[in-house]
């Protein structure tokens, strides 16, 4: 498995995780609830009901975003090699490794930080369509890339 296959495969593996963990506190939530139900009356149970409430739209929002990411990041053509970065590239830097997909977090591999950053990012924006040995400015820093998968 070559580098660029492992960090497709992690962040792969990441969203789908983040979004079984979702699914998993919206379950945890819903029983917390029904048990609360069977034991408490008045408002306080009202309460405790409304605000278990409130949290499983946020966790549902959530995974609709990260469904959303899902969705994208396997639209995605990570296979085909590039000679000038775009969506999907794997770019090594002087700095770091950039896979130019959806945003997400830092994550570090083979002791190499990856980012996973959208082509919207202002970085993206700046290496899409740079090849090999072309060095970019962005806040000071400088990155001279050094190769694109």
């Amino acid at each position: 498995m070559t580098f660029k296959q492992k960090v497709v495969t992690h962040f792969d593996d990441f969203i789908g995780h983040k979004i079984e963990t979702l699914r998993q506190m919206i379950s945890d939530l819903s029983e917390d609830a029904k048990n609360d139900a069977k034991g408490s009356a008045g408002d306080k149970h009202e309460t405790a009901l409304s605000m278990m409430h409130l949290e499983q739209e946020k966790l549902n929002q959530k995974i609709k975003e990260f469904i959303e990411l899902k969705i994208i990041f396997s639209s995605i053509d990570f296979q085909n090699p590039k000679t000038k970065i775009g969506l999907g590239s794997l770019v090594l830097t002087n700095e770091t490794y950039f896979l130019i997909s959806v945003g997400l977090q830092k994550v570090i591999l083979d002791n190499q930080t990856v980012f996973a950053i959208s082509p919207q990012a202002p970085l993206a924006e700046k290496l899409i369509g740079k090849t090999e040995n072309e060095l970019i400015t962005m806040n000071g820093m400088e990155y001279l890339i050094k190769s694109i998968s």
